[in-house]
């Protein structure tokens, strides 16, 4: 596997990944109308615009997970961190959020997941995220906010 930072000719297939990955999502909430699955290559082409977006593919060049993030007022934004189901647990998505913190070096960190999604919450624990806040979306969909402080360390001469 090999991590990189995805073209714009990578979107249709990331899209196509995205709406495989959040499959499981949707069945957990009871609701097929989930962000992740109603965004349309449109969408992402304007999303791809102002941030980052990295690429993990296989041996064969196939795109099997991605992450993307936006810098706001000191902030790195993450969001959408798929993994292609069948590789799920192996340690991808874990590569893919400290690749895109070390691509994108800020103080604040920040994500989001559903309450209910208790695997990615802990996944995100375990690399350093503490829950901030919750958000109700309506529809039985309930968000909470997790963040990380970097430890940058400043090397003398």
């Amino acid at each position: 596997m090999r991590i990189t930072k995805a073209n714009h000719g990578d979107l249709q297939e990331i899209l196509a990944l995205q709406y495989l990955a959040y499959q499981g999502e949707s069945i957990l909430y009871n609701n097929p109308n989930i962000p992740p699955l109603t965004q349309t290559l449109k969408d992402l082409e304007a999303e791809f615009k102002t941030g980052v977006f990295l690429k993990a593919i296989d041996e064969n060049g196939h795109i099997i997970a991605s992450v993307r993030a936006y810098s706001d007022n000191g902030t790195l934004h993450i969001g959408k961190l798929i993994v292609r189901p069948d590789l799920q647990g192996q340690g991808i998505g874990t590569k893919l959020l400290k690749d895109i913190e070390q691509t994108c070096p800020h103080k604040r960190y920040e994500l989001f997941t559903g309450t209910k999604s208790e695997r990615n919450i802990k996944l995100y624990e375990r690399v350093g995220y503490v829950k901030f806040k919750e958000r109700d979306m309506g529809d039985g969909l309930r968000f909470i906010y997790l963040c990380k402080t970097a430890h940058l360390s400043v090397l003398a001469p």
